[in-house]
């Protein structure tokens, strides 16, 4: 991490000390209620940020394994936006931001293991003739793709699917969403597409099928051949160190941060808001100038409630799945050839091979049960820094579940480690045992994926509308409302927390200073 000194304008409390700068609350020690913080310290607020759990961060926080701090959630994030590197540039660590290894990642089915496509969006292909594309539809159900995809798509986005299940199956088949869309889908959201809003989770891509008439063209614009640097990135250390460097700044800045503080009440007071910590006997009352909820929507939903019922009943949109992320640290040379390049998705086994897709492949593996694991990242194969901080032949793979929900929240952890050892040496193809099992770790998200269902993105823009008439002093951020990845997040919560400010100082010239 870069070190910086006490003079640094990025760490430096503004002039004057905490006295007469007016108190702010955030509600939530994820990365959106850290980098709200943040800037609302910046702005000359004096923040406090309240965080039910013991630890900061939510998905991107660390655990420590083998000896080395790692990342317990997110260790990477979309480099398309460009809201997180610039952040990263901001607060001082953009000399940390590092690239994958070389290498593309597998798409796992029953039949075998194919090479995702090199260009493509959530699993969409721009280019259905393409070698990559073919060796894993097949060539029929290629063709037959680029042929439905042939047809003109209307001009108007009106005339367009608006959920990703049904805008796949209609402009490529059937063969296209199985063998590619859904295995990235439930990688990425822990959610099948069917349900899944367009805007939110690809925002633009309706509009250039409009205006391309092809799913593929309209994909290419925004993926486009040829484009510089990966479609990621991560950090020196890890996508944690992230979250230490936002938590110093706020507190270097003369904000406060406090862990294992639930806030249970949330009421207006004549000057802003006054909020419990913790409950009886030992509840604290804490009052802020404005407040930013930044916690996940069960526990804000009763607090939305009592600050502006006439808004609250749609603080439900975009409840998150579960999921448990396996750790495994190996001492297993074998992996060193890294077999699977970075990791792979695995397909739910839902359609027999049989069916004809993928038929004409030569890679088949005939794998005759199915994998419960959703993902496999090899985390040392895609990450050279992390390899270099490791004795040789070490490696580190993670595993995620949260296919089936039921199953996550009943299978216990001890299970669970076994079944990812099992599952990892079948999709590498390379046995591994518990005797070379360095360190492990189960890591448990509940609602950690939100997955936006159709018409999530208006509305949420109508939600807020309303509540910013209702409460204009209090903000909403987070992957509930943003959608899922750092990226969404981070350019979500910087435009929030603009947005909040100019309503304050509007407020403050009319000389109106009530909620």
């Amino acid at each position: 991490m870069t070190d910086r000194s006490a003079a640094d304008p990025l760490t430096a409390a503004p002039p004057g000390g905490s006295a007469g700068r007016p108190p702010a609350v955030v509600v939530g020690g994820g990365i959106a209620g850290l980098l709200a913080a943040y800037r609302l310290a910046r702005k000359g607020f004096r923040p406090l940020l309240l965080e039910a759990r013991d630890q900061l961060g939510g998905p991107v926080s660390s655990h420590r394994l083998a000896g080395l701090e790692l990342d317990a959630g997110a260790e990477s994030f979309a480099t398309a936006r460009p809201a997180v590197a610039e952040l990263l540039t901001d607060i001082g660590l953009a000399d940390q931001i590092v690239s994958p290894a070389p290498g593309r990642a597998f798409v796992h089915h029953p039949d075998g293991a194919w090479p995702l496509p090199d260009r493509a969006l959530l699993g969409i292909p721009a280019d259905l003739s393409a070698r990559d594309v073919r060796a894993v539809l097949g060539d029929d159900a290629a063709a037959e793709a680029a042929a439905r995809d042939a047809v003109p798509a209307p001009r108007s986005v009106a005339g367009l699917p608006s959920t990703l299940g049904p805008l796949v199956r209609l402009r490529m088949g059937e063969a296209v969403l199985h063998r590619l869309v859904r295995p990235v889908v439930a990688g990425v959201y822990a959610t099948d597409p069917e349900q899944l809003d367009v805007n939110t989770v690809a925002p633009g891509l309706l509009e250039q099928l409009a205006a391309t008439g092809s799913l593929a063209g309209a994909v290419g614009r925004l993926r486009p051949a040829g484009a510089p640097g990966a479609a990621v990135a991560g950090l020196d250390g890890g996508m944690w160190t992230l979250t230490r460097r936002l938590a110093e700044l706020v507190t270097a800045a003369g904000g406060d941060i406090r862990t294992g503080a639930p806030v249970t009440q949330l009421a207006k007071i004549e000057d802003g808001y006054q909020l419990t910590v913790g409950g009886s006997p030992a509840a604290d009352s804490v009052t802020g100038a404005v407040v930013v909820l930044a916690g996940g929507h069960a526990a804000m939903r009763p607090l939305l409630h009592a600050a502006a019922p006439v808004v609250a009943p749609a603080a439900d949109r975009g409840a998150g799945s579960a999921v448990a992320l396996v750790t495994l640290v190996l001492d297993a040379p074998a992996l060193d050839a890294a077999p699977r390049g970075p990791g792979l998705l695995v397909a739910a086994d839902d359609q027999p091979a049989s069916s004809g897709i993928g038929a004409n492949n030569a890679n088949s593996a005939n794998t005759a049960n199915p994998v419960r694991a959703k993902a496999l990242t090899h985390a040392t194969a895609k990450w050279p820094w992390l390899a270099g901080r490791l004795p040789s032949g070490r490696h580190v793979l993670r595993l995620s579940y949260g296919r089936d929900a039921d199953e996550v929240n009943t299978i216990t952890d001890a299970e669970l480690r076994a079944v990812a050892l099992q599952e990892a040496g079948a999709l590498l193809g390379v046995p591994l045992t518990t005797e070379q099992l360095v360190d492990t770790d189960v890591i448990r998200w509940s609602g950690a994926l939100p997955a936006p269902s159709a018409g999530h993105r208006e509305a949420v823009r109508q939600f807020r509308s309303r509540l910013a008439a209702a409460a204009p002093t209090l903000a909403l951020v987070g992957a509930g409302w943003a959608g899922t990845g750092l990226a969404a997040v981070v350019g979500d919560t910087e435009l929030q927390i603009a947005d909040l400010l100019r309503r304050r100082d509007n407020r403050a010239t009319a000389g109106t200073f009530s909620t």
